[in-house]
């Protein structure tokens, strides 16, 4: 168990490596250079991560799938009408605009998900729990005859994670959110589509 101050100190070398991989990627972040950020040294690195940078990599994949979700609530948790899943499709674009290249989803999918096999396993958790949150609002839609009685609620929250992630990628590589807006719209459009 960390005292408070174990547990700031933690922390801050968490959000360290999380803003240096943001800036070099993986593969150029350096232990060295996580403690310089951090203002801790090598003793203190292996102190709160004894197997070293796997797991600290670990640390940084976790703290950012609970920002990914942290980040939509507290509408995510809410999507029992159009015009909450509307409010919650403003919410995740605007985040991501203002995010730009510190979008933690970017950096757990594209970079630390690439790199160890336990981020991998954080993201399909994050991912599955992203999922499952949809997949109610869906529901909920459904039994409030909202969304036709043949959509899928997993099928159709899986694409809605797609076209999110598809839409995030371009964001991350052309400064632009137009796609994240439109695949979103679509999305909705899509479920809204002829319910009874």
């Amino acid at each position: 168990m960390l005292t408070a101050k174990g547990a700031a100190t933690r922390d801050r070398i968490v959000t360290a490596a999380a803003a240096e991989i943001r800036e070099r990627g993986v593969t150029a972040v350096r232990l060295d250079d996580i403690g310089r950020r951090s203002r801790t040294g090598k003793s203190q690195l292996f102190h709160y991560f004894p197997d070293g940078k796997e797991q600290l990599l670990l640390a940084v994949a976790e703290r950012e799938a609970e920002r990914v979700l942290e980040d939509q609530e507290p509408q995510l948790g809410q999507l029992t009408s159009w015009e909450a899943w509307h409010e919650w499709r403003d919410v995740v674009v605007e985040k991501y605009r203002r995010q730009g290249v510190n979008c933690p989803l970017g950096v757990l999918i594209t970079e630390i998900g690439r790199h160890t096999p336990a981020a991998q396993a954080v993201t399909g958790r994050l991912l599955e729990q992203w999922q499952q949150r949809i997949a109610a609002g869906i529901a909920d839609m459904k039994a409030a005859g909202e969304i036709r009685a043949e959509v899928d609620p997993a099928r159709a929250s899986a694409a809605l994670i797609a076209a999110i992630q598809g839409g995030v990628a371009i964001l991350l590589s052309s400064g632009s959110s137009t796609h994240l807006e439109y695949a979103l719209d679509q999305c909705l459009d899509y479920l809204g589509a002829n319910a009874s």
